[in-house]
């Protein structure tokens, strides 16, 4: 009984330092964005320009300092199934969450650029992963065709127009200040999130992959399921959805590509599985943009069902 009730002592202390965490990202992530946004506006640079970098970067950062402090601590798994599990919540519960709000409509950029790249994108994850192992060279291949897909953005000029004038109209001193500190508390919160995860996953008796796909990867997409919410119901829909995939193929080739090239990346058998399941998702989503071109309510509730039911096989495997 003793140890019994340490364990569940253990597991909630884990889930309560998890859930710190997530704040941390939130409230870090936010900082960082508006700092560095305003920042960068009182240096002159173009909407184009601080949507590609700034802003990109700063919406990402929980995922890209979860997954690369997880690889630098020797969880792998951790940092493979943070990015699988967050493009997995992106899809399922974030976009669909918006679709169930406000049926989200759709362009043609989005139904035959972005989601093919995505789909392509996803599908050379999964082969790279099929060995079991990210290496250095594979993770530079991944920056590479970040590379290529930002310059094709450029090329097109259809990014950068989702940053929000209003809130950086101006400058204050704070702002410098507000960007190092953000930054510094999603690294600190990283860490922690990290660690109490892996913690979890030894006290509940689950794998590091499950953690990692779930826990770890609703917290990293915390902010980006309230943001995308809050944008439909305020009648914004239609940034939701192209942010959302955008995102996605940012944590691929962004993300993991830096993670892979910090430390190579044994993984389990269940990535493969995992990555799978997210490449069916991702199908299913492009083919759903591409039908009336919105995505509706009934749609919406379909993608959430598949995070669902893509969590419960996880944690039953």
């Amino acid at each position: 009984m003793p140890l019994l009730q340490g364990t569940a002592v253990a597991i909630a202390v884990d889930l309560g330092l998890v859930a710190a965490a997530v704040a941390g990202l939130w409230v870090g992530a936010n900082w960082f964005v508006a700092g560095a946004t305003r920042l960068a506006r009182r240096l002159g640079l173009s909407g184009l320009v601080i949507g590609l970098t700034v802003v990109a970067f700063g919406t990402s950062a929980p995922e890209f300092a979860v997954t690369v402090d997880a690889a630098v601590a020797g969880n792998p798994d951790i940092s493979v199934a943070n990015v699988v599990g967050s493009n997995v919540v992106n899809l399922g519960f974030v976009l669909g969450g918006a679709a169930l709000v406000r049926a989200l409509p759709t362009s043609h950029d989005l139904v035959w650029r972005d989601s093919v790249v995505l789909v392509g994108v996803t599908a050379l994850v999964l082969g790279l992963l099929w060995d079991l192992r990210l290496e250095r060279v594979e993770g530079l291949l991944l920056l590479g065709l970040l590379v290529g897909y930002l310059a094709v953005l450029v090329r097109s000029g259809s990014v950068g127009g989702t940053v929000d004038t209003a809130t950086v109209s101006s400058f204050e001193r704070t702002d410098a200040a507000r960007l190092v500190v953000g930054l510094g508390i999603v690294v600190g919160a990283a860490h922690l999130l990290v660690g109490s995860a892996a913690d979890l996953a030894g006290a509940a008796g689950v794998s590091d992959w499950v953690i990692g796909a779930t826990v770890v990867a609703l917290g990293t997409s915390a902010p980006e399921f309230v943001t995308s919410v809050a944008a439909a119901r305020r009648g914004r829909a239609g940034l939701s959805a192209g942010n959302l995939v955008g995102s996605c193929v940012f944590n691929f080739l962004g993300v993991l590509g830096v993670a892979a090239v910090v430390a190579p990346l044994p993984v389990s058998p269940a990535a493969v599985s995992g990555t799978t399941w997210l490449l069916a998702t991702v199908v299913l989503v492009a083919v759903l943009f591409g039908t009336r071109r919105v995505l509706s309510r009934p749609e919406g509730a379909l993608l959430v069902g598949v995070n669902v039911v893509n969590w419960v096989v996880d944690f039953l495997r």
